[in-house]
């Protein structure tokens, strides 16, 4: 990928912060980045606390954080991010593929997550895709992780009582729709495709909604759409 390629984006490159406890994976995944005028590595860190120093100090537009780390671990050190800092992305770096633990992850406020032993086009492309507001998750796992959210919800809540969606704006007709989508984790441009709108439409509604709802991305929004009941999992 050349400059010209880089200009595309429309935008300055993706800063990004790597968090991992081994020397040795950070330096992969720094080489593997390097040549890329669009994502540029900006600082390493070796556990969570460090993470949450350097997002302070940094302030990155993303973090690729692993989950197993000493002193605070990533899902802990995603969580705290998130509360202080709800612009920066993070994108979970990890060996696990159990819906019970990726549901953990995308509940403390994870954007995406990329396997370890992912080759390099799918890493790169799950760093582009978290950028331009995707959830970078096989839309598959994604729907079995978000119909035991629903079924978790429905089980803590009991006798129909939802949490108090009041602070959440009137979502459109249409944003509906998209949101219905999101639930079965289509991309932007298969949002724009099954409703005959733009890419760059379906992208302003996604926006909107995230907005409407008060959270940080398009992950969020399902699961807080889940919660107050705004959407469900019967005939999915």
């Amino acid at each position: 990928m050349n400059q010209d390629t880089s200009r595309a984006f429309g935008r300055d490159p993706t800063r990004l912060v790597l968090v991992d406890d081994h020397e040795l994976a950070r330096q992969s995944i720094r080489v593997l980045l390097a040549d890329l005028p669009d994502i540029r590595v900006i600082g390493e860190a070796s556990n969570g606390r460090e993470a949450i120093r350097l997002c302070g100090r940094l302030r990155p537009d993303m973090v690729m954080m692993d989950v197993r780390m000493p002193e605070m671990d990533g899902l802990e050190a995603t969580r705290e991010i998130k509360l202080s800092y709800p612009r920066i992305s993070v994108l979970m770096l990890t060996v696990h593929d159990n819906p019970d633990y990726l549901l953990e992850a995308l509940k403390v406020g994870a954007a995406g997550y990329v396997l370890k032993d992912a080759d390099r086009q799918e890493i790169i492309a799950a760093i582009r895709r978290v950028r331009e507001g995707d959830s970078p998750i096989d839309s598959q796992l994604a729907t079995r992780l978000l119909k035991r959210l629903a079924s978790e919800v429905a089980a803590q809540e009991g006798a129909r009582k939802r949490p108090d969606s009041a602070g959440i704006q009137q979502l459109t007709p249409r944003e509906l729709e998209v949101l219905e989508l999101l639930k079965l984790g289509r991309t932007n441009r298969q949002i724009a495709e099954e409703l005959y709108i733009s890419v760059g439409t379906a992208k302003n509604h996604v926006e909107h909604i995230i907005n409407k709802m008060g959270v940080s991305d398009r992950t969020q929004a399902v699961v807080r759409a889940l919660e107050v009941g705004l959407i469900d999992f019967s005939g999915s």
